[in-house]
This record gives C-alpha cells, sequence and structure tokens, in this order.
C-alpha cells in the first residue's frame, strides 16, 4: 500500500493532475464564495433603498394634517 501510495506521488504527471484538480476545486469554492458576497451585497443595497423610500413617505405623512391623512386613507380604502 505504501509503495503504492509513494508511486503515485512520484509520478510528476498524476502529480499535476492531482494539482489541477484541487486547483479548480479551489477556483470554483472561491467563485462560489465571492458569488455569495455580490448577493448579500445586491440585496442589503435594494434593502436600503427600501427603508429609504418608507422614511420618506414616513416623513411626509407625518407633515400632512390629520384630516388630510384620513381622507387620503378613505380614498385608497374604497379602491
Amino acid at each position: 500500500m505504501t509503495a503504492l501510495l509513494l508511486s503515485f506521488l512520484s509520478n510528476p504527471t498524476l502529480l499535476a493532475i492531482m494539482a489541477g484538480i484541487l486547483g479548480a476545486l479551489g477556483w470554483g469554492f472561491k467563485q462560489r464564495l465571492t458569488g455569495a458576497r455580490l448577493e448579500r451585497e445586491k440585496r442589503a443595497a435594494e434593502e436600503a433603498k427600501a427603508r429609504d423610500i418608507r422614511d420618506e413617505v414616513q416623513n411626509d405623512v407625518g407633515a400632512m394634517p390629520a384630516d388630510q391623512v384620513r381622507a387620503e386613507l378613505a380614498k385608497r380604502a374604497r379602491q
């Protein structure tokens, strides 16, 4: 068993093939992590934009008089 393992490790062709396979797996793993990070960043940006819009709407509604808010809500409730 040991002689077989040593013969594999001393063969430069097999070492090159194994190194290529490990390199491809490592590159794929890195790409997967990069894609996941980019997706998280994209979602965080979308959520921040949605929070900004929500805050803007809340500020606009807060600036409106109460009777105007009730009228707007009643109009939208009928739709």
